[in-house]
């Protein structure tokens, strides 16, 4: 049935990239036929090792189909079957290593190794006892043989040793067994063999070297340390770190046998006899600019040893004596030398790999009551390699940051973490260092290097975190720190260090002078010339668009920070700020400041006027002044936009309208609840831009792009207006719900909803009107058809009938039921009927816990004797129902924590009827309705029991009820 001449010919030709898809189906079906096909595997093993096909696609596929097999059938099948296969992987081997075989791509390799893997697994030690000895045996064969017994060994090592992937339980007892085999067979074999490979081919194919370096270092974990961690393995090991193709490989593999896990003093013994060697070697030290890689592993060398003797160190201090403590402590301390050598290499990349290395040992000595003298050099060393390493250089690129200057910040972060931990081990050190380099070098700025200026500021800021203060005032309390942190900062704020060229500076400058605004408490002098700073080409006027942008941001803060001491200098500030509130045209391309950063500079110009020295009037004036021009511009642009006719300038207009708006919405935001809108005389300029910004929504063009920024204004409206706002509300929501469509009553609701919280009883007259349009546009979105693979209108759908109770839910919690109580009663019962499908059927536990917190305020105010029976029935009929139907359906997950929410509102929806119907209820649970839920009468009267108990109780018991239920 399955010829070479199938293989090669059809098979072949059909697996081309220009073959219909028909015929490539065709050819993977077949192939698959293949696969499972009983004699399948043994026609690709004789395909594999007779040469029938050379197309390295379709070898891997048959590789694939013996694999297969090896997976499936391999320990079912006969021991006839089980040595053919082994007698196929011995021959493939011979095969590699003969003239008259063609070696297979590297791809190849690792899967003939891998099903070699699968095959050993299986059979190893029990059916194939001496599987390493003919494995060895191949070795004669020559480098091809070698390379086939490398990748064979790491693919091993993968099915049994490697921790990074995940095993069964059966999968790891077998491993266990497999691992304790080996060790008591053939490790040394294994050993032996790796040596002979070592030095056979040490000049002359580097390549397989590393590749045996590589096994060495994974099988070195779980055998005898002494095996590989003596004198003549050293020996060669350190040979080839002089050897440029193998030395990395070479530093990895010294890493694995330090990094083996052993006692402490075991581990002691291994580093101390290692490293003295290295060192005289002349090893354990960065190298040339052109050796950055060997560097970066020497470093990673150097962190494991610093990393594996301090984790003994920790393991000791638990359980050992003092002497054996100040032995691995004194281990750690010889080698921090070594590490702050490679921490200060000039490359990042070797810096890098010993942060470990110096995170953990700046713990240890945070850890000690008191430090020695050759600990606290070692710490102020430290701190001056942190000091240098965190330092930019002329390479970064700071208008247009990419991936090296991502991994400089990482880096930058990284160095943080040290010097926050330095703080920590002996903060005097730390105040006195950066005191003294921070005001020396800004006292000599301007003949100073970028770097040394920018990183002398940055010191300061860090000081904020890495020694913290109390309510975040730097300026009080502990008085070194007090008297250290108001030189620095009267420095800064003196030296002109803000007219620096370089952007850095200026943003570290910026962010200094905000973050320790504190400072300006006790010298408030200085805060004109910040203000200053600011504004002109320092701050929001810069050439560089980035410091522009964060300025604005900053400025807003300062602003809003010390709105009480910036009084005095208000109406200097509001002046120059004037140019920078005017809103651009769409045309015009170039902006100043950018739309985003303009709404800061809004907000701080409002905050400015509205906690100014200001009476009433005047800041409704400054007010009107600053926002009659916005609303005249957006008079202008609705002018302009209803005659454009190109949709990408309609965009512009509508983006800009639409700023115009965001500007005014963010001005309101000044507003406190001591200051409010009314109280600062600000009510008319903010109901005149309620006025015009409505008009926008008869535009008939960019709809959605203008409802949106009318709805968002609208937002800050409610919270800063009160009654002014009411009349325009009817008119807002006409517009807001013309489109009639899903997004846009969805995005509506939760502005009618928050209407509604705000003004309730006030807005009962409105609501009474537009109840049943609302509800009824809703029901009608909700009907219209999607397509089945169409999830964003799904999402869409979903998130209107969460809006929908949540506008719901606001009727009746917000003391406004009357609105309820005025419509027709069959449409109110769609209303509440849609309640109940909510609760029962909608598979959305936030949705259905809102639905049964309607239900249950429902009850409370209409549940009552006194109140009409058609309720009592809708009780009795639908309401209790659903607080059982809910959650014995088999989506309502009990082990789901929003789930369970919905649950504990169930549960104290019926705690209501119980409040409101009395014994009444209970005697209907008991009698009528539980026992059509074909539960046991035991079970009936414990839930009636715990019906009576507390809330929390009963609450707690629903959940054991309907597990029990359930079953």
């Amino acid at each position: 049935m399955f010829g070479p001449h199938v293989m090669e010919e059809e098979v072949l030709q059909n697996l081309e990239p220009k073959t219909d898809v028909v015929s490539q189906q065709h050819a993977l079906a077949y192939l698959e036929q293949l696969k499972n096909s009983e004699t399948g595997w043994q026609f690709c093993m004789s395909t594999l090792t007779r040469g029938m096909t050379q197309d390295n696609q379709l070898r891997f596929f048959c590789f694939q189909v013996v694999e297969h097999y090896i997976r499936n059938h391999y320990n079912n099948e006969n021991l006839a079957d089980q040595q053919r296969v082994r007698e196929f992987l011995s021959r493939w081997i011979q095969l590699q290593c003969t003239q008259l075989g063609r070696q297979e791509a590297i791809f190849l390799r690792n899967k003939a190794a891998q099903v070699f893997a699968l095959v050993f697994v299986r059979d190893y030690p029990l059916h194939w006892t001496d599987f390493f000895g003919d494995l060895i045996k191949t070795l004669s064969f020559g480098p091809q043989a070698v390379d086939i017994y490398v990748r064979v060994l790491k693919a091993i090592d993968s099915e049994v040793a490697d921790q990074d992937i995940t095993h069964t339980h059966q999968e790891i007892e077998r491993n266990a067994a497999i691992k304790n085999a080996m060790r008591g067979s053939c490790v040394e074999k294994l050993v032996e063999s790796w040596y002979h490979i070592l030095k056979t081919y040490e000049t002359s194919n580097p390549e397989l070297v590393n590749q045996c370096l590589e096994i060495i270092g994974a099988y070195v974990s779980w055998i005898d340390i002494g095996l590989v961690a003596n004198a003549r393995f050293i020996e060669l090991l350190l040979s080839l770190l002089c050897v440029v193709e193998s030395r990395e490989s070479a530093a990895d593999c010294l890493h694995d046998i330090i990094s083996k896990g052993m006692e402490p003093l075991d581990k002691l013994q291994l580093i101390e006899t290692l490293v003295p060697v290295l060192q005289s070697s002349g090893i354990l030290k960065p190298l040339e600019d052109d050796e950055t890689d060997f560097s970066c592993k020497l470093s990673h060398l150097v962190n494991g040893i610093g990393l594996n003797l301090i984790d003994a160190h920790n393991k000791l201090s638990k359980s050992g004596s003092v002497e054996q403590v100040a032995l691995l402590q004194n281990a750690v301390e010889r080698k921090v030398p070594i590490m702050i050598q490679f921490l200060s290499n000039d490359y990042d990349d070797v810096s890098a790999e010993v942060l470990e290395f110096a995170k953990e040992y700046i713990h240890m000595l945070k850890a000690k009551v008191m430090q020695t003298e050759e600990q606290l050099g070692y710490a102020h060393t430290l701190l001056l390699t942190i000091v240098y390493k965190m330092k930019y250089d002329e390479s970064y690129r700071f208008e247009q940051e990419g991936e090296d200057e991502a991994t400089f910040q990482e880096f930058r972060k990284q160095l943080k973490v040290l010097f926050d931990n330095l703080a920590g081990v002996n903060k005097e050190l730390v105040i006195e260092y950066v005191t003294k380099f921070t005001t020396n070098t800004l006292c000599e700025w301007r003949t100073t290097s970028f770097e040394d200026v920018e990183i002398a500021i940055y010191l300061l800021y860090l000081m904020g975190e890495a020694i913290p203060a109390s309510g975040g005032n730097h300026f009080t309390g502990d008085h070194t720190k007090v008297s250290a942190m108001q030189t620095m900062m009267h420095t800064l704020v003196t030296c002109d260090v803000s007219y620096h060229p370089h952007p850095a500076v200026t943003l570290q400058y910026v962010e200094t002078v905000v973050r320790y605004e504190k400072f300006f408490n006790t010298e408030p002098e200085h805060i004109p010339y910040v203000l200053t700073s600011f504004l002109d080409q320092r701050g929001v006027r810069n050439s560089s668009p980035l410091v522009r942008s964060r300025c604005s941001y900053l400025f807003s803060r300062f602003v809003k920070c010390l709105r009480t001491l910036i009084q005095p200098y208000i109406k200097e500030v509001l002046g120059p700020l004037q140019f920078l509130l005017i809103l651009n045209p769409p045309e015009n391309g170039s902006r100043l400041i950018s739309e985003d950063d303009q709404l800061y500079l809004y907000e701080a110009a409002a905050v400015m006027i509205v906690s100014g020295a200001f009476d009433a009037q005047q800041k409704g004036m400054l007010m009107s002044n600053m926002l009659i021009p916005v609303m005249e511009k957006f008079k202008t642009l609705v002018t302009q936009l209803l005659v454009e006719t190109d949709e990408r300038k309609q965009q512009l207009f509508a983006q800009t309208l639409c700023h115009a708006m965001a500007v005014t919405s963010r001005a309101s935001k000044a507003f406190t609840n001591h200051q409010t809108m009314k109280s600062c005389c600000c009510v008319p300029v903010f109901v005149e831009a309620t006025k015009v910004f409505l008009n926008c929504l008869q535009i008939p063009t960019q709809s959605q792009v203008l409802q949106s920024g009318v709805r968002q204004f609208l937002h800050r409206m409610v919270v800063c207006l009160e009654e002014e706002l009411l009349p325009y509300v009817p008119r807002a929501s006409e517009g807001l719900l013309k489109g009639n469509d899903i997004r846009s009553i969805q995005e509506y609701v939760p502005l009618i909803v928050q209407i509604i919280a705000k003004f309730k009883k006030e807005v009962i007259p409105f609501l009474q009107q537009v109840f049943m349009p609302i509800v009824n546009a809703i029901f009608s979105a909700q009907s219209l058809p999607i397509e089945e693979n169409d999830e964003q209108g799904k999402r869409e759908k979903q998130l209107l009938q969460r809006n929908y109770f949540q506008f719901i839910a606001a009727v009746v919690t917000n003391n406004v039921s009357e609105v309820l109580n005025a419509q027709d009663s069959r449409f109110l019962e769609q209303v509440m009927m849609s309640i109940i499908r909510g609760a029962v059927d909608f598979p959305d536990p936030v949705a259905q816990k809102t639905c049964f917190s309607i239900l249950r305020k429902l009850v409370d105010l209409w549940g009552g004797k006194e109140q009409p029976d058609d309720f009592t029935q809708f009780i009795y009929k639908n309401i209790v129902p659903a607080c059982f139907m809910a959650p014995l359906k088999s989506t309502f997950d009990l082990s789901d924590a929003q789930t369970l929410l919905a649950l504990a509102e169930s549960a104290m929806c019926l705690k209501a009827i119980l409040q409101r119907r009395g014994d009444e209820f209970v005697s209907y649970l008991h009698t009528e309705y539980l026992p059509t839920l074909q539960i046991s009468p035991q079970l009936i009267d414990e839930y009636c029991q715990a019906l009576k108990a507390e809330n929390k109780v009963f609450k707690n018991y629903v959940k054991i009820f309907f597990q029990q239920a359930r079953t």
